[in-house]
């Protein structure tokens, strides 16, 4: 079964790109979010626990059975190439089930939501058509990671610093989604953008049920 048009959708943290993937789902956008993906394969149970427990060893697993996440955090925060090794497991898995959902999507397009798509561009282009960037000012990134409960001023900070620039993610985007006002403004830039992707799925030679 071949795949529907995708747009790959991505941001820097707080740049409130969950909110316009929502708002895409909304107005009828399959949505798959690649962060879910990785959830439900860290959980109990999950597809990638017995690698990262031959990988990482028994401290990488919570009492319950899922991934430890924050004893693993600090493992990646300290060391880049733990982090890396990580990757290497979930990674993937995660594009792996992407393009199962994607195969199984009934929707004209699917906005494929990849947080750090910049970092893993070359694994995904082959899945994209097109790449949105939502967008905003890295004071108003900070300030909005601030809202997430139990975040820090300074773990705010460390993440934004861990992702690659707004540069650098706004030079792989096809659109660009300025997030820098409010609500409706983003919600009339994604009605804009859905009618522009309906009308290229309707041209493109890939399945549109």
């Amino acid at each position: 079964m071949s795949q529907p048009y995708c747009v790959g959708l991505t941001g820097g943290v707080g740049s409130g790109k969950s909110t316009a993937a929502t708002l895409f789902a909304d107005l009828g956008a399959a949505l798959i979010d690649t962060d879910a993906i990785a959830h439900a394969l860290t959980a109990s149970g999950g597809g990638a626990i017995a690698a990262i427990a031959g990988e990482f060893g028994p401290a990488a697993i919570a009492p319950d059975g899922s991934l430890d996440r924050a004893a693993m955090r600090a493992r990646v925060f300290a060391d880049s190439s733990e982090r890396r090794r990580l990757e290497q497991i979930i990674h993937p898995l995660i594009r792996s089930e992407s393009q199962r959902l994607m195969e199984a999507a009934k929707a004209r397009y699917v906005i494929l939501v990849v947080p750090l798509l910049a970092e893993n561009l070359g694994a995904y282009r082959p899945l994209l058509d097109r790449i949105a960037v939502v967008d905003c000012d890295e004071p108003q990134q900070i300030e909005r990671t601030l809202r997430r409960p139990g975040v820090s001023e300074a773990q705010a900070r460390a993440i934004l610093a861990a992702q690659s620039s707004r540069a650098a993610r706004l030079a792989i985007a096809d659109d660009v989604i300025d997030n820098r006002g409010g609500l409706d403004e983003l919600a009339t830039q994604v009605r804009h953008l859905h009618r522009a992707y309906l009308n290229a799925a309707s041209g493109s030679n890939k399945k549109t049920q």
